[in-house]
């Protein structure tokens, strides 16, 4: 178990003063004092940019990509740095050969899992959502369909519900696609440095996520991997300055050189946010110290205690699946009684969500069991 009593007198001091519990990881992660002390520095030397050397920028760009790939289990040249989930979800949707025929995805999902494949209509692309069992995604009528139909031109999923929490099987719907030619795209921020993951013993094509959730960084940062055999065989949609091999000589601009990196820095169109990147190398480089692992056992035990609680109470329907293998940071029940419940938390100033109906609940490596405890027995 993570000793969160260290961890929150070195990163997150505020908590031994704040009257609140912070349970809401899956909509911010609060960024650690190491993040805090990253971004205070850069907006000192971006508000005298003559003190920021440009290497030092260049330097803080190919870190994210470094620690963002150790994250996922993937290579630095694999990753695309972006702004957010939904860019590299528009990437897949864009950049893919796609040939007309039906996407797949379930019902629930994400926006971000939705609309870009539903924009490829004028392509004779349609989007079709596979009806929810009891609230959850239906994995088997999914990969029943992948195996069984001849219209399937790729799959898009989210690695872990953001409503229910529910963690998808990608090694299995991987595997279908695969055998069956078709393209596996992930949406993984609700999963990314909570729950270990090894893309390169997965097969996924495309696999997009942000920084601001579970990775503990700031808005706007955010990353795609990009299956290696794919890197040089997609033609970028967005093209743009920074994604040319030329553009890594500032003397010689204007020779324009269209020629594209050979690796997943193609796909990166625009000057990079580096202040960003660099506080979210702080964010990540914690998860990293922690172990994604220890992180994930640490949430499993708390997630436990949270389920347990649900199952035991007559008027509360548990919306997450109560298997560990099944979930990760997120638990989500529906009381009888939701405003009220909610309500209550609100007043004891525990930060949290509703969605889909349900309380969500999103705890992170700096939360107690003693938090849960005390947020129990609020509902109680």
């Amino acid at each position: 178990m993570i000793d969160t009593t260290a961890l929150r007198h070195r990163e997150y001091a505020w908590m031994a003063t704040d009257p609140g519990i912070y349970l809401n990881a899956a909509s911010v992660g609060p960024m650690p004092q190491r993040a805090v002390t990253v971004a205070n520095e850069w907006s000192a030397l971006r508000a005298q940019p003559h003190h920021l050397p440009f290497q030092r920028m260049l330097d803080a760009a190919s870190t994210a990509r470094q620690n963002f790939a150790a994250l996922v289990g993937a290579d630095a040249d694999e990753i695309a740095l972006m702004p957010n989930t939904t860019y590299g979800l528009n990437l897949a949707a864009r950049a893919l050969p796609l040939r007309p025929g039906v996407i797949l995805s379930f019902d629930g999902e994400f926006p971000s899992c939705v609309y870009p494949f539903q924009a490829l209509g004028s392509r004779g692309i349609e989007l079709e959502l596979v009806p929810r069992v009891n609230g959850l995604p239906d994995e088997d009528t999914l990969v029943q369909a992948i195996e069984q139909r001849t219209d399937v031109v790729a799959v898009v999923v989210s690695w872990v519900q953001f409503a229910t929490g529910f963690v998808a099987d990608l090694e299995r719907i991987g595997h279908a696609c695969r055998g069956k030619g078709i393209f596996f795209i992930v949406d993984g921020i609700q999963g990314c440095g909570v729950r270990p993951i090894n893309l390169h013993a997965l097969p996924v094509d495309l696999f997009a996520s942000g920084a601001q959730k579970w990775q503990l960084g700031p808005w706007g940062t955010g990353f795609v991997y990009v299956r290696r055999e794919l890197i040089t065989a997609l033609e970028p949609h967005d093209v743009g300055w920074a994604c040319m091999k030329s553009t890594t000589d500032y003397t010689r601009l204007t020779d324009y050189e269209f020629d594209f990196f050979d690796d997943a820095r193609r796909f990166e169109v625009v000057t990079l946010a580096y202040h960003d990147f660099a506080v979210a190398n702080a964010g990540t480089s914690l998860l990293l110290e922690l172990g994604v692992a220890n992180v994930a056992a640490h949430l499993d035990a708390l997630g436990t205690r949270l389920v347990e609680w649900a199952q035991s109470r007559r008027d509360v329907r548990l919306v997450t699946p109560p298997l560990s293998s099944r979930r990760a940071g997120v638990v989500a029940f529906a009381p009888d009684a939701l405003d009220e419940m909610a309500a209550r938390l609100t007043r004891a100033h525990v930060t949290f969500t509703v969605r889909e109906g349900a309380i969500r609940l999103s705890p992170h490596c700096y939360n107690s069991m003693d938090d849960i405890h005390q947020v129990l027995g609020l509902l109680e």
